[in-house]
């Protein structure tokens, strides 16, 4: 019990350490993409140029910092536990954007803050993840993983042929997407790496796809920071992450939810004030606002 329970406290403190750099990491992210040039929309130009800025690489440091944390916190515990951990990034994403605008949490962002936190520890308490034996049917493996990354990869295709009112929501969604398959296969690679050692770590396609997916969500994320407020892209990228590596936990990886007709409840119920309080934070007047189109344009290396 000791050392479960020792356990549980480690993957704890690695997720919370995960979400806060990540949360820091896509505010000041935003601050500096959404002064990109529109001509950089979804091209790898945008990345490039984004990389001569050195508040954008203090937010990549901070975001690939929380990348690393939460890829130890998925080695030691299940993907179910540490996904709606890592959901509370939306609230360091407010603190920061607080302290930069100067405005109060208000109603919104303590109903927010409720919601978040009771739905995480709801999820939590009634789901009890714990790990089990993963599925070996390669089949049902690659379906989910590619029933995923083609939803993310319609969604992209359809931001960039829509308005820009849906683009950001788009974009950060099937980024959301990409980054809860990349978290299932970070805890692949993890165990394939206990098992063997390195050699059997990069046998396999898995760490590659991890890069793949990084970069790709990576390029995404910062199409959306650029197209519109933060606002109206966190929300839909910190929902819909958790939501697919849950989906990516059980289908596959061998993660156990407590399935009794009670335990469903609570855990649906967790699982919607999660998305509804990241909603609420996520549409706090606090968040940054501002994008390219709405100001003029700057050389971005003067920032």
């Amino acid at each position: 019990m000791i050392e479960v329970r020792s356990v549980s406290v480690l993957v704890l403190l690695l997720a919370v350490s995960a979400a806060a750099c990540l949360g820091f990491g896509f505010v000041l992210q935003q601050n500096v993409a959404r002064e990109a040039p529109p001509s950089d929309f979804l091209s790898f130009r945008l990345l490039l140029d984004l990389m001569r800025v050195p508040r954008w690489l203090g937010g990549t440091a901070l975001m690939v910092a929380g990348m690393a944390l939460g890829a130890v916190a998925l080695g030691n515990g299940e993907i179910s536990l540490v996904e709606p951990l890592l959901a509370t990034n939306l609230l360091f994403a407010l603190a920061l954007s607080r302290r930069q605008t100067g405005q109060p949490v208000g109603r919104q962002g303590w109903a927010g803050l409720v919601l978040l936190a009771g739905g995480v520890s709801t999820f939590i308490l009634a789901g009890r993840p714990r790990g089990g034996t993963a599925v070996t049917d390669p089949v049902r493996h690659w379906l989910i993983l590619g029933v995923m990354v083609g939803v993310a990869l319609a969604l992209a295709c359809w931001a960039k042929r829509s308005r820009n009112t849906w683009r950001p929501v788009l974009l950060a969604t099937a980024a959301g997407l990409l980054y809860g398959v990349q978290d299932a296969l970070t805890r692949v690679s993890s165990i394939r790496f206990r098992e063997g050692g390195l050699t059997e770590l990069f046998t396999g396609g898995h760490p590659y796809a991890v890069l793949a997916l990084g970069v790709t969500g990576l390029l995404l994320v910062q199409s959306a920071f650029e197209t519109a407020p933060l606002r109206m892209s966190l929300p839909a990228l910190t929902a819909a992450q958790p939501l697919a590596g849950i989906l990516c936990g059980v289908g596959f990886l061998g993660d156990r939810l407590h399935t009794d007709t009670g335990a469903l409840a609570w855990e649906a119920a967790g699982l919607a004030a999660i998305v509804g309080g990241i909603v609420l934070l996520g549409m706090h007047p606090a968040m940054p606002c501002g994008t390219a189109e709405e100001r003029p344009v700057r050389d971005l290396q003067r920032n």
